[in-house]
């Protein structure tokens, strides 16, 4: 089953439970717009080279045009403004973001670096629905996701968006297939679909062979393509990771590395990833830069950022100066 199908088949199952739902009604207008919109988020993604794809979104970053037709896309990933602010004791509080604006286009790969404390990770928490900002929006495909609440916001995050952590949180007492397949179960999909999906996904990121092995029994960088596995089975068009080669050595880090790189080039899935590691950063089409809770640089060169500020003063998208990373 390729990656198509098993997207149609999250889809099918998401409408059902839809269905199912009191006082809903059937949302397969909306599941088939879903789908057409991510069949061109992919086909666009494969159209291009890797070299092509890196000049065309880095310049672009978040709205991206289909080069033969013209069309200009919304950012898959947009925040504007966004601030966060923790208070750990009676006077203390630490402003972890103060201002953050990104965009990110479908089918990137972008790195996210700063120093300890920089906000990157609470901005990927932003990103991905676990936490909501104090001021400023999310969008996500388009649809401002900051302030959904219950249902809806658990389905963004079952559906729309994938996770893979450090230490990869993977459930001990089940199997690598059972462990994929929990995500997709969570999600609404029945058990015997979800074994399915787990079994071609775990396929694809090279452990069908080890599907019935416990976590236990897994080196660190096959339990990473477990949880690689388990985060695409909902048929994400966004993968986040923080820090997804941290707990693992060289040779581990690189083959991940190359799985998450395949899975982008291949699918067209946007994967944003928060790192200390410059192997992954040089390995993605971008790399953000974060410093004191504000986007210190956005990785773009000077026709990118120019065309970024002009976008940014037009929308009010990005609230800082864009500095330029090379000469066009």
């Amino acid at each position: 089953m390729s990656l198509d199908s098993m997207r149609a088949m999250a889809l099918a199952t998401d409408r059902l439970r839809h269905v199912a739902a009191p006082g809903r009604e059937s949302c397969l207008a909306c599941d088939e717009r879903t789908k057409r919109e991510f069949d061109e988020r992919r086909n666009l993604s494969r159209a291009m080279s890797p070299a092509d794809r890196r000049q065309h979104a880095t310049r672009t970053t978040g709205v991206t045009r289909n080069l033969t037709q013209g069309d200009i896309m919304p950012p898959v990933i947009r925040t504007t403004g966004v601030t966060k602010r923790y208070k750990l004791g009676k006077d203390n509080e630490v402003n972890a973001l103060r201002g953050a604006s990104v965009e990110i286009a479908a089918g990137e790969m972008v790195a996210v670096v700063g120093p300890s404390g920089s906000g990157k990770s609470t901005l990927m928490h932003l990103i991905g629905c676990l936490d909501s900002p104090d001021a400023g929006r999310v969008f996500i495909n388009g649809r401002r996701v900051d302030n959904l609440k219950g249902r809806a916001l658990t389905q963004v995050r079952s559906t729309e968006i994938g996770f893979i952590f450090q230490g990869f949180n993977l459930i001990p007492t089940m199997n690598a297939v059972d462990n994929v397949a929990l995500a997709a179960e969570y999600a609404g999909a029945p058990r015997r679909a979800a074994l399915r999906r787990a079994e071609e996904l775990l396929e694809l990121v090279g452990l069908s062979e080890r599907k019935s092995h416990l976590p236990s029994e897994l080196s660190g960088g096959q339990q990473q393509r477990v949880a690689i596995a388990r985060a695409l089975v909902n048929g994400p068009a966004i993968i986040l990771g923080d820090e997804p080669t941290g707990d693992l050595d060289t040779a581990a880090s690189d083959e991940i590395i190359a799985v998450m790189r395949s899975i982008n080039v291949e699918t067209g899935t946007t994967f944003v990833l928060v790192t200390h590691n410059p192997v992954v950063a040089a390995a993605c089409d971008r790399t953000i830069s974060m410093r004191d809770g504000l986007v210190a640089d956005h990785g773009l060169d000077a026709c990118g950022a120019e065309e970024v500020k002009q976008a940014g003063s037009r929308r009010g998208a990005l609230a800082s100066p864009v500095p330029a990373a090379a000469v066009c």
